[in-house]
């Protein structure tokens, strides 16, 4: 993605970031992985509690094998306010820099918040994947819109979320007898690729290995506890 684009969001009202999403959200493609998947991404935002600094990061894993293969990071600033529905304008312009560091493109990513489980059906995960043309996942802790049923207790175990009667994503069980994580594809996957992807990056913890190592690494940052 080119730097002008990225650039673009930064300078976005509120008003028109919402228009934006109206718009994009006809370009998102949930159709089948074409090729088979050899790494996989997660990527993160941690920011400052008395400044508007930020950190970004992707972390990348050889997959099924789940090996950290490579991890890129950015330091900036925010310039778009915190509003709910509107976390891609204030976080893609960062991971969008961090990503493009990477040697290659992970076959996916997977983003810490929403992909289609959105009120205009383009979280952050959806809208990453639009552009940067890749698959993309979305793997948040809490529901943004949505109903469901809690599902059964054991990993794997999973309920529908549903908007009326469209299927948005799932409320899945990564671990046993923990609280679920809200599943929704991004772009380029299938909901039933997106859901057998996080199960497999979910070999101990709650949160996919891939993501949960991009939060580790953000907040290491934001602590000093790494050089800057």
């Amino acid at each position: 993605m080119s730097n002008r684009k990225n650039e673009t969001i930064l300078k976005l009202a509120p008003s028109d970031a919402i228009e934006l999403q109206s718009r994009l959200r006809s370009k998102v493609k949930l159709i089948p992985l074409k090729r088979s998947i050899e790494k996989v991404g997660g990527v993160d935002v941690s920011f400052s509690m008395e400044s508007d600094e930020l950190w970004a990061a992707v972390v990348i894993y050889k997959y099924p094998e789940l090996v950290e293969v490579e991890s890129k990071w950015v330091k900036g600033r925010a310039h778009f306010p915190y509003i709910p529905g509107l976390l891609s304008f204030r976080e893609l312009p960062h991971i969008i820099e961090a990503i493009g560091k990477l040697k290659t493109l992970p076959d996916v990513i997977i983003c810490d918040g929403q992909g289609i489980a959105h009120p205009r059906g383009l979280g952050i995960a959806s809208h990453l994947g639009i552009m940067l043309n890749c698959p993309t996942i979305g793997c948040a802790k809490t529901r943004l819109i949505g109903e469901y049923s809690e599902p059964g207790p054991l990993k794997g175990d999973y309920s529908l979320l549903k908007v009326g009667k469209k299927t948005v994503g799932v409320v899945l069980r990564t671990r046993d007898n923990v609280r679920p994580v809200f599943v929704s594809p991004g772009h380029m996957i299938t909901l039933d690729q997106s859901i057998d992807i996080i199960i497999k990056t979910c070999p101990k913890y709650r949160i996919p290995e891939p993501i949960r190592s991009a939060h580790n690494l953000v907040n290491r940052l934001r602590k000093g506890q790494m050089p800057a």
